[in-house]
């Protein structure tokens, strides 16, 4: 959804562009797009110019609309000029010659450990630089916040496979030594439309049951209590069939209807309630003050504001070095870049400190369970090493994470350490990776 979005408005862009030559979208010939990429992205007159990665998805936009086109018979040449390339699996494939060069391979953003727990103390707990709280704070659903993003660091998840989970999904299956819960994404939650296990910390789950118990079980008595599930459209469930493959059943206004869990749409998902004490209850975990379903584009507004929480709270008034970043900032994919970076270094950590591993030991074990590359493709549910490697890894892609986890104080065989100072080293030596510390601040700098 998120991508025909975008989509949609990259294509008003150009349309708008060709209107203004008096030219309707079928008749663009290659120079119209060629002066319409200038205007984009080179153009002094253009205020508003932008980079080589959000050109690419404009273009990619545009190739879309005129293959089909062309599948349609509408047109007979497309103004998407291209060149063919052999393929990473060796085949040839087509590829716009208007490409940026200059792009970056994808917009994401890496926070460490500590530095998530800085953001979400200060923008969502709305602490203060010292760590203590804000008099006349009024935290607004912060525990519900605060889990859904303590579940995104922990779990890998999407914005949307969380933020679509409803209350019967909360994992609850602890594996072998109690440390994590397993759960299941729906597939038609997840962006490739496949179900993927997934694994999240006992901590996260119980902080999850303590929101459930306390203020979203408030908000849906207030929200009965006023009559509002009485005037939203709502599929009562009556039963949910366990098994391999889970089902729902409800009545409806359309009458009764049944449908496999893994297949139910998040709008779907939004409709779905369940007979409670007081009455009708939202099975969609994550709700807003009313008691109706949060969003999962909603979201969004979260992350912004708590990241204006923290440049008003942590950037001091009188900045002595203006390219010094004092406010970490986060977006929901963060978690799951920041994810994919912590599992990383851990398994690494895990193989080369806990177990002691000798370099021939280590090259047996991946080949007996892969390396922590592939375990990392796993857990993020991708069919691509490479997406793994490139856009979600790309600053330790090149960085020996043995040479840097073998500064550790921890002995062989020891106990895990605190790794702060870990994650302070894979920061320093990559780039893109925030760790901040609002005690490296200056007092004198201090807001």
């Amino acid at each position: 959804m998120s991508t025909r979005l975008n989509y949609a408005t990259d294509l008003a862009l150009l349309l708008t562009f060709l209107w203004g030559r008096g030219k309707g979208w079928c008749e663009a010939v290659d120079r119209d797009l060629e002066d319409f990429e200038y205007w984009r992205t080179r153009a002094p007159e253009n205020p508003e110019r932008v980079g080589g990665s959000k050109w690419n998805r404009e273009l990619a936009a545009f190739s879309g609309l005129y293959r089909w086109a062309l599948r349609e018979r509408l047109i007979m040449r497309s103004p998407v000029a291209t060149r063919q390339v052999v393929g990473f699996r060796g085949h040839l494939v087509a590829v716009p010659m208007a490409r940026a060069k200059d792009s970056r391979p994808s917009n994401v953003h890496w926070l460490t450990p500590r530095t998530w727990r800085l953001w979400s103390d200060v923008g969502l707990r709305g602490f203060d630089r010292d760590g203590a709280p804000t008099p006349g704070w009024v935290g607004r659903l912060e525990d519900r916040n605060t889990s859904f993003v303590d579940l995104l660091t922990s779990s890998g998840l999407r914005r949307q496979e969380a933020a679509a989970l409803l209350t019967i999904e909360i994992p609850v299956r602890r594996l072998a030594g109690g440390r994590y819960c397993h759960g299941t994404v729906a597939s038609e939650s997840s962006r490739g439309k496949r179900s993927r296990s997934f694994y999240t910390s006992v901590r996260v789950v119980d902080q999850i049951q303590d929101y459930v118990d306390s203020s979203r079980a408030w908000t849906v008595r207030q929200a009965q209590a006023r009559g509002l599930y009485d005037r939203v459209p709502m599929r009562l469930v009556s039963e949910v069939v366990g098994g391999l493959k889970p089902r729902v059943r409800w009545q409806g206004p359309g009458g009764r209807g049944e449908r496999a869990l893994d297949l139910l749409t998040w709008q779907e998902r939004a409709t779905l309630f369940v007979e409670g004490p007081e009455g009708p209850e939202p099975l969609w975990l994550w709700l807003s003050e009313r008691g109706l379903p949060f969003y999962p584009h909603s979201w969004n507004g979260v992350f912004r504001t708590a990241n204006q929480r923290c440049r008003q709270v942590l950037t001091p008034l009188a900045r002595r070095d203006p390219h010094r970043v004092y406010a970490p900032y986060a977006t929901p994919h963060a978690g799951r870049h920041s994810f994919a970076l912590f599992m990383l270094v851990v398994l690494n950590h895990v193989m080369d400190r806990r177990y002691g591993l000798s370099p021939e030991e280590r090259r047996d074990f991946r080949l007996l369970y892969g390396d922590p590359w592939f375990m990392v493709q796993g857990l993020l549910g991708h069919s691509s090493r490479e997406t793994t490697i490139r856009h979600y890894l790309a600053p330790v892609r090149h960085l020996q994470l043995e040479s840097l986890l073998s500064a550790a104080p921890t002995p062989m065989g020891g106990p895990a350490p605190d790794l702060d100072d870990l994650f302070a080293q894979v920061a320093c030596a990559a780039s893109g990776v925030q760790d901040i510390e609002a005690a490296l601040t200056p007092a004198g700098e201090r807001a």
